[in-house]
């Protein structure tokens, strides 16, 4: 139980019903699933032998999902019973906080910038024993280089010892540079593509730019697919494009509605 952070909401981290929606328990049982097959993928991808994987979530605008996918990645790893850290690197507009019902502050820029982060109980969530939660705490000035700095990699080695997974919700990439100044600390990053949301014009730029900057995509993560379209044209469209440009590619069809995803960062 968060006993500094959670507000008062019994045992349960989301607070609002809408909220609530969001985790992956509470989902119906299509988007569900494909939370447990990005899993399954995901080990199949990253190498047996690394005691701790820091994984990076990103997309190329606002509003495609990535938080809340950052947030279920992080709920099915800790129910397969890995110990897991999910941490709000979106410092400029956070939003796993909000989402989760819990105070934004102490977070993120708190720990690394004080360097005091040996007691980790007061960021476990209500929910899971093994799933742990950072918000991105006071806003920074300059979040882009207190991402990139020593003591943000000297936080992530500290945190590597203890966790199995770290999953790290970052800005997105079209926007803002900062998905860039972290990326030298991850193992991988997935990239959250919304169908009917993206324009290709804009998924271009975001996979152009984490090519240069020799960024190791994971993944793609196709978010608010359409149930009733059974043969996920425009899936296969993306499935295309990045066949094209040499990614793996295919995790998730997530069939959360629009209305659910409408606020997401």
């Amino acid at each position: 139980m968060r006993t500094g952070n959670q507000k008062k909401t019994g045992n349960k981290v989301f607070g609002g019903a809408e909220s609530a929606k969001l985790l992956h328990k509470n989902m119906d049982f299509t988007a569900a699933e494909q939370y447990k097959l990005l899993r399954a993928n995901l080990s199949f991808t990253l190498p047996e032998e690394k005691k701790c994987f820091v994984i990076g979530i990103t997309s190329s605008i606002r509003g495609e999902g990535k938080s809340t996918t950052a947030i279920n990645l992080s709920y099915v790893l800790a129910e397969a019973g890995k110990k897991v850290l999910l941490v709000d690197g979106d410092m400029r507009i956070p939003s796993i906080a909000k989402k989760m019902d819990i105070d934004r502050t102490p977070g993120l820029t708190n720990l690394i910038i004080s360097g005091e982060y040996e007691d980790m109980e007061a960021y476990k969530s209500g929910e899971l024993d093994r799933w742990y939660i950072v918000p991105a705490g006071d806003l920074p000035p300059n979040p882009s280089e207190l991402l990139g700095s020593r003591k943000m990699e000297r936080f992530l080695k500290a945190m590597s010892e203890r966790f199995d997974y770290i999953i790290i919700d970052l800005p997105p990439v079209n926007i803002v540079s900062d998905a860039f100044s972290v990326a030298r600390h991850l193992d991988g990053m997935l990239l959250v593509v919304r169908e009917d949301y993206t324009t290709k014009k804009e998924l271009d730029s975001c996979v152009t730019q984490l090519k240069l900057s020799n960024v190791k995509v994971l993944g793609c993560v196709m978010n608010v697919i359409k149930t009733e379209n059974k043969n996920y044209g425009k899936y296969r469209k993306y499935k295309r494009y990045y066949k094209k440009y040499g990614y793996d590619y295919g995790y998730q069809q997530s069939s959360e509605s629009e209305s659910e995803q409408g606020n997401e960062r």
